[in-house]
């Protein structure tokens, strides 16, 4: 197994590519190199550090004044949307790994933008259950305190603590619109206002390729390089009317660092029979780490530098992973985050690391949002424009764990055509499939999910 550097890197994009279906499109259409002109870009027009052309609403980005109320409710939306989607993906006996977060930030965008039926079952599929008067700043407020995590470490990659640790958790917005083609002030602001998002001017109409390679180096550049290529060729075409992306960076180190001396090869008990041999890291010293035990399960709480996010390991009684998964939902993990009590623990786990990709598409259909997806698609608060849907999702996603620490990589692409203890310590071995999450302890946010079924396994 090939092991990687230590840091915690964390990257998702959702791309909406939104496709009109054979509707008219404005006469003036300028290639990509013409500069915009008032007569095809009705708002503020700016240049990018990098030169590309942005169009942007007139309203800053907002300082929401939220409530504890409607942010808990978000949050607990999204959760509840985090285990229904996992359980759509988690047929089969594979590992898997995603975002369910930054997939719940991205559609909410575009759910800014979509009317009726279509809005209707966005809400219900994605569990959002504020208004969307409230729901938009209720994200804004989320946003920016998932941004304020790690402000000790001094905000770039590169800066250490005077242990050495590292922490960075950033999140950035963008839209990708066609140029000369009419949004809608209002779906603008809103974006602007709660998400720090602009517009790049881009001509899917003209030059199709142009515009999904520029994406796709946006989404290398946020990600540190860890996503690259996220749009296939052909993903984006003459119809694409609109992308917005959404990436997140999380750099950071265990609170407690395994020391690799420690780390030897061991046996990995598969759920369907057999073994493999993996790099079991062992933390020896007997650290502090939340630990609880139920009927059926274990759950260890490890934290990363400074304390702020943690991964959560849920590990299931030998030969029970699939009934375990099948109980497991956000209300469960309500009950179990609360169980867990600090304790003295020697963990060991696995060096682990893969890939997950899905056609999200068939699946956020299937779990209520079928209409988003369906020519009839009510996508009237984009653009007075009755012509636009989702044509796909994909997502793709990365992750590998190591003594130091973890790094994870995510891209989802949406194509929207038109205190010390006296005894001794608990000795927690995880050498069976386990469950894992990187969540936002202070707000209870779901970041990244997964499934550890082989560690051997890419």
């Amino acid at each position: 197994m090939k092991l990687r550097i230590w840091p915690v890197v964390t990257a998702l994009l959702l791309f909406a590519g939104l496709v009109g279906c054979g509707e008219e499109f404005p006469a003036a259409v300028p290639s990509a190199t013409q500069a915009p002109t008032a007569a095809n870009l009705t708002t503020p027009v700016l240049s990018t550090p990098t030169g590309e052309v942005e169009r942007r609403s007139d309203k800053d980005r907002s300082v929401p004044a939220v409530g504890s109320a409607d942010l808990g409710e978000l949050v607990r939306g999204n959760n509840a949307f985090a285990f229904d989607l996992y359980h759509a993906l988690s047929d089969g006996d594979g590992n898997l790994f995603y975002s369910p977060f930054s997939i719940s930030q991205a559609l909410a965008m575009t759910s800014a933008g979509a009317r009726g039926e279509t809005l209707s079952q966005m809400e219900t599929t994605l569990h959002h259950r504020l208004p969307q008067s409230s729901l938009h700043p209720a994200f804004n407020a989320l946003d920016r305190t998932l941004a304020s995590r790690g402000q000790a470490s001094g905000g770039t990659a590169n800066d250490k603590d005077e242990t050495g640790q590292h922490f960075r958790l950033n999140i950035a917005n963008a839209l990708w619109g066609q140029d000369g083609y009419q949004f809608l002030p209002d779906f603008l602001d809103v974006l602007a206002a709660n998400y720090g998002a602009g517009m790049m001017a881009v001509d899917f109409a003209g030059v199709p390729d142009e515009a999904r390679v520029r994406i796709n180096d946006w989404v290398s550049d946020e990600t540190e390089g860890k996503v690259k290529d996220l749009l296939a060729p052909g993903t984006i075409d003459e119809s694409t009317r609109l992308v917005l992306t959404n990436a997140i960076y999380f750099n950071a180190s265990w609170h407690w660092q395994f020391d690799q001396r420690d780390t030897e090869a061991r046996p990995f008990h598969l759920d369907g029979g057999g073994t493999v041999s993996v790099p079991m890291m062992t933390e020896t010293t007997k650290d502090f780490y939340g630990y609880a035990k139920s009927n059926g399960y274990q759950a260890v709480d490890l934290p990363y530098s400074w304390g702020e996010l943690s991964m959560t390991i849920l590990l299931p009684d030998e030969g029970r992973l699939g009934e375990f998964e099948g109980s497991l939902d956000s209300a469960m993990l309500d009950r179990i985050i609360d169980e867990i009590e600090i304790d003295y623990i020697t963990l060991t786990m696995p060096l682990f690391e893969f890939e997950s990709e899905f056609d999200l598409g068939d699946t956020l259909a299937g779990m209520g949002m079928a209409d988003a997806f369906a020519s009839g698609a009510d996508f009237s608060g984009m653009t007075r424009s009755s012509d636009l849907w989702i044509s796909e999702v994909v997502h793709k996603a990365f992750v590998s764990v190591d003594e130091k620490g973890t790094e994870a990589a995510a891209a989802t692409g949406v194509v929207v055509p038109t205190s010390g203890p006296v005894k001794e310590p608990i000795a927690v071995t995880v050498d069976r499939p386990f469950i894992f999450l990187i969540r936002d302890t202070g707000t209870g946010t779901i970041l990244f999910l997964g499934r550890v079924s082989n560690p051997d396994s890419e």
